[in-house]
């Protein structure tokens, strides 16, 4: 094995565990503009795809690209998905309004209001 293969190796294994602990620190809170900033990362992910398509002769490059465009455009609408599932449970649900309670005499109509008025004097 190479110095540079196994320098790589030893660098995303790091990454691995870095990313891990980071990520389980995170409170509650601030996951939701955390996975809009993932969101963000992932769609300069799927430029660089379009780029290696480009950049890639050949058929097995074109597959490649193809594929990692469509995942990575999958990922990035899932999480705008997930943000906006998240962002609808802090929105306040509207009470629905009383409808008013049918007629005694079986019209459909509201009930009239039938408390004296006091006369004017």
């Amino acid at each position: 094995m190479s110095p540079d293969v196994l320098l790589g190796a030893y660098i995303f294994i790091l990454a691995i565990f870095v990313g891990f602990e980071v990520i389980s620190k995170v409170p509650t809170t601030l996951h939701t503009p955390l996975m809009s900033g993932a969101n963000a990362i992932h769609g300069i992910i799927v430029v660089g795809a379009m780029l290696v398509v480009l950049a890639v002769p050949g058929t097995l490059g074109a597959v490649l690209g193809f594929l990692a465009v469509m995942l990575g455009t999958a990922n990035v609408v899932g999480g705008f998905v997930v943000t906006d599932r998240m962002l609808g449970m802090f929105q306040q649900r509207r009470r629905p309004t009383p409808k008013p309670a049918p007629a005694a005499d079986g019209t459909g109509a509201p009930a009239a209001d039938k408390t004296p008025k006091k006369a004017a004097s």
